[in-house]
């Protein structure tokens, strides 16, 4: 029996605890930089089959390393374990019991399928070669992200390549989607609050209306993109939150705006930036109101190499795994990930397994309903595998 036909058969036999892992941490969700019970909950799981692990980062980020005891390359294998602040409307026994959290993006499903691979990759290392370092990173969901401080503690130290993966509600079970090069947008976020001078509604001459100034620099930033950046690259503005709530006869002295920003080129990042704050300065001008800015440029855009993730690609569509109908280029993907930390530090790929429910029924990711063909957790595993086997051996 040839190593990769060994550990198809040990994924296979353990499908059922695969499953009953991501039941567990489903049922009890933590959000970002808060998931304690989760990390004790996959350390003990690890201690429990004698693999030591160790931790990185300022959150609860957990690593365990397998050694071949043969020489070889290094290739760290990444899988991310935070929830959501939604509260769940799925009627399921393993319904989250945390109020108002819930796994609604599929992260216990990439912790599940990991810690089993992992167990699996640890109890045949004397047949492998070089090293293995499987990360399970807190936060993704929330920036600055667990990524970040994981690597600035050294947790790719000695490793070669980085490979990631994330289940899709989009795609059908079965599918495998992949891009090369820039793959998932990059991200900023900013907080901006104009204060002006509130009053009394019959006399809008003494004041300085703050939700005027707000709804005209909602309207100006339409022309970020539509005006600035070349129809040919791809960005996006939104204002996803306008707090200006107060009475029908008065006049508001401040409004705060919350809005998202994504890009697929991070030259574009800096012009949609500058073009933000040169529209608030003239709002200022313009209404005789000040503002205060609060701007996060976080997640980077996810490069993935090319030739990595060629390789990785290859190596899933030429090993016959049952469970897998189809290996496609799925094209750049709107949201961000903070998996791009890890693909700025070391060449990298990031790739998709379908997870669409037999019914076809649309479940999408961040909602309250979001539901995964736990299919998937199989597909993900082999697939996760395939690419480890092959990247040692070649």
């Amino acid at each position: 029996m040839t190593v990769q036909s060994e550990l198809m058969q040990r994924l296979n036999d353990s499908v059922a605890d695969i499953i009953n892992i991501r039941r567990h941490l489903h049922e009890h969700p933590e959000v970002s930089f808060q998931e304690k019970e989760t990390a004790r909950y996959i350390k003990d799981f690890y201690h429990q089959n004698g693999i030591e692990t160790k931790n990185f980062g300022n959150g609860y980020g957990l690593v365990v390393d397998i050694d071949s005891g043969h020489p070889g390359k290094t290739l760290a294998l990444r899988a991310d374990f935070d929830a959501l602040a939604i509260q769940e409307d799925n009627d399921l026994p393993f319904k989250s019991k945390n109020p108002g959290v819930m796994h609604a993006c599929g992260h216990d499903g990439h912790t599940a399928y990991m810690m089993i691979l992992a167990k699996n990759l640890f109890e045949m290392k004397n047949k492998l070669r070089g090293k293995i370092r499987i990360i399970h990173q807190p936060a993704e969901e929330v920036s600055p992200g667990g990524a970040k401080s994981m690597i600035e503690s050294g947790v790719l130290e000695g490793v070669d390549n980085v490979i990631g993966v994330h289940v899709m509600t989009s795609m059908p079970t079965g599918s495998i989607g992949y891009h090369t090069e820039e793959t998932q947008t990059g991200r900023a976020n900013f907080t901006i609050t104009f204060t002006g001078k509130g009053g009394h509604a019959s006399m809008p001459h003494l004041s300085k209306d703050a939700i005027v100034a707000g709804s005209y620099f909602v309207t100006a930033l339409q022309t970020v993109v539509s005006r600035n950046i070349d129809p040919f690259d791809t960005a996006s503005v939104t204002i996803g939150s306008f707090d200006g709530a107060g009475s029908y006869n008065a006049i508001k002295e401040s409004v705060v705006l919350k809005g998202d920003v994504r890009i697929m080129k991070e030259s574009t990042r800096k012009v949609v930036r500058t073009r933000i704050e040169k529209i608030v300065n003239g709002i200022c001008d313009m209404f005789d109101v000040k503002a205060d800015i609060d701007y996060d440029d976080n997640y980077p855009v996810l490069y993935n190499d090319p030739k990595i993730t060629e390789k990785a690609m290859s190596a899933v569509s030429h090993a016959d795994i049952p469970e897998i109908t189809e290996v496609f280029d799925c094209g750049p993907q709107d949201p961000s990930e903070d998996f791009a930390y890890f693909a700025n530090d070391r060449p990298s790929c990031f790739f998709y397994v379908g997870c669409q429910t037999p019914d076809g029924a649309n479940h999408p990711h961040h909602s309250p309903d979001f539901m995964m063909n736990e299919d998937c957790l199989l597909i993900a595993a082999k697939a996760m595998g395939t690419v480890t086997l092959n990247y040692l051996e070649k």
